[in-house]
């Protein structure tokens, strides 16, 4: 997930690329908007958007909810980044749901405040805001994130436009790709389908909770989209994602894209369009097959 050793990466990245920071190039694409910069979707769907707050353990969690305009679909729940709930995801979120999905993207820190729990821009190169960024962070714990999934699925199966016969979905990002795999242990019944993009090296590690070791405990099919710079710093995580797989005998699909850790997040000043759309790609066949 990000660390200052993701920060060190992009900084070579940016110098070597020609790339603009992650500040200026939020201020560049406010103006052009944020979902004119995804790819199109194919016979896109009608969809209808709104803000909802969902009661959990923890107190209300601000969300948005975006599904077509008509029937019932497969759910998918979207856990942000480390930079939280915005409108980047937003606009993910809605692109998803423009493929014929019930999409919840959660403000996975409401306990602290109602999103944005980052400023517009935020850059995390300055280390106030990285402290800050981290100090949210640190707030979840394996405890906090099976209680939230545990209330975010059942309040999708109690919208309409939720159809509960068929499995739900759920994505994460930077330090959500754990927090997908513990979603997947905590809710194995509903929980049929998940992808990681850019998960950090978190997600199979040494430590006694590793999200690694609860995937004998899920059903889930899974896609791991690994960041280059995350497999050089930890090559062997890919590894032990895939034999534990193997041996819960659970189908997943792990690969390194050629990008750097943040590159599917649509803000992010690594994005790769090219890169972002393939990894969505296999998402949306993941989810076809799995959640039929």
């Amino acid at each position: 997930m990000c660390d200052e050793r993701t920060l060190k990466d992009n900084e070579a990245f940016f110098k070597k690329e020609g790339k603009i920071t992650r500040r200026k190039f939020n201020k560049y694409s406010a103006g052009a908007g944020l979902a004119m910069m995804l790819p199109p979707v194919a016979n896109a769907q009608e969809v209808v958007s709104e803000n909802v707050e969902v009661t959990t353990p923890g107190g209300i969690a601000d969300c948005f909810y975006v599904h077509p305009a008509t029937g019932s679909h497969a759910a998918v729940l979207i856990w942000p980044d480390i930079f939280g709930l915005r409108p980047a995801f937003e606009a993910m979120g809605t692109m998803l749901a423009q493929s014929g999905y019930s999409v919840l993207v959660v403000n996975p820190f409401y306990r602290l405040q109602k999103a944005p729990t980052s400023e517009q821009g935020a850059d995390f190169s300055d280390p106030d805001t990285r402290n800050m960024l981290f100090s949210q962070m640190g707030s979840l714990t394996p405890e906090t994130q099976f209680q939230d999934a545990e209330a975010f699925v059942t309040w999708l199966d109690a919208q309409d436009e939720v159809d509960t016969s068929r499995g739900i979905g759920t994505t994460g990002y930077c330090m959500g790709g754990s927090i997908v795999m513990r979603t997947a242990a905590a809710m194995p019944h509903r929980i049929l389908a998940g992808a990681t993009f850019h998960g950090g090296n978190g997600m199979a590690s040494d430590a006694e909770d590793s999200a690694h070791l609860l995937i004998p405990q899920t059903k889930a099919q899974m896609l791991h989209a690994l960041a280059a710079n995350d497999d050089a710093q930890a090559p062997e995580v890919k590894d032990v994602l895939a034999q534990a797989y193997q041996d819960a005998g659970i189908p997943a699909e792990i690969e390194v894209y050629n990008a750097q850790h943040g590159w599917c997040s649509l803000d992010s000043a690594v994005y790769d369009d090219g890169e972002a759309e393939r990894a969505h790609g296999r998402l949306l066949t993941l989810f076809e097959s799995a959640l039929a």
